[in-house]
């Protein structure tokens, strides 16, 4: 009897720790989240089917989706990091990557922190496009490869960011 009631007393304790995750945070699976369906439209071009991989790490949670063009070059990179209580903040993380690459600019109503990296020529197809956007304790990452022109890369990504963070 004294057995059955402190393993119920441990049973009870353990339900009231509080998870890894908030209550009323949800772990993310971007290949859920972006289809192939959103790949494509922002590719401009079919895509294959993503390459996605979820962990649990020490330092948080990941989720990770990959989509690339049937033809080389375009490609659609997503990353959420989700960190774990005591770990390095995604604001920090991004005030590191921001400190670390001066070429990383911060862009304004956009998240609670946002910066975005463009590399390579303005207009053509080997212009990469990087957004970073913190919300909580997520860091987002959408990079976006082989499209035409920045500013349409930029709206493209700030829309599949967009759609990211309504589901955290």
């Amino acid at each position: 009897m004294q057995k059955t009631t402190a393993t119920a007393a441990l049973i009870a304790m353990v339900c009231t720790i509080p998870p890894l995750f908030g209550a009323d945070e949800k772990r993310i699976d971007l290949a859920s989240v972006i289809t192939k369906a959103d790949a494509q439209t922002a590719l401009g071009e079919a895509v294959k089917d993503p390459q996605s991989r979820n962990d649990e790490g020490a330092d948080g949670y990941y989720s990770r989706c990959n989509y690339y063009g049937e033809n080389p070059g375009r490609s659609l990179v997503l990353r959420v990091r989700q960190a774990a209580p005591g770990q390095l903040e995604p604001a920090k993380q991004l005030d590191e990557l921001t400190a670390a690459n001066p070429k990383l600019k911060a862009i304004t109503g956009f998240g609670e922190k946002a910066a975005m990296l463009s590399e390579g020529p303005e207009k053509g197809s080997s212009h990469a496009l990087m957004l970073y956007v913190v919300k909580g304790n997520a860091l987002i990452t959408v990079g976006i490869s082989g499209l035409g022109d920045e500013k349409s890369a930029t709206e493209k990504a700030k829309t599949l960011a967009r759609k990211i963070l309504k589901n955290l």
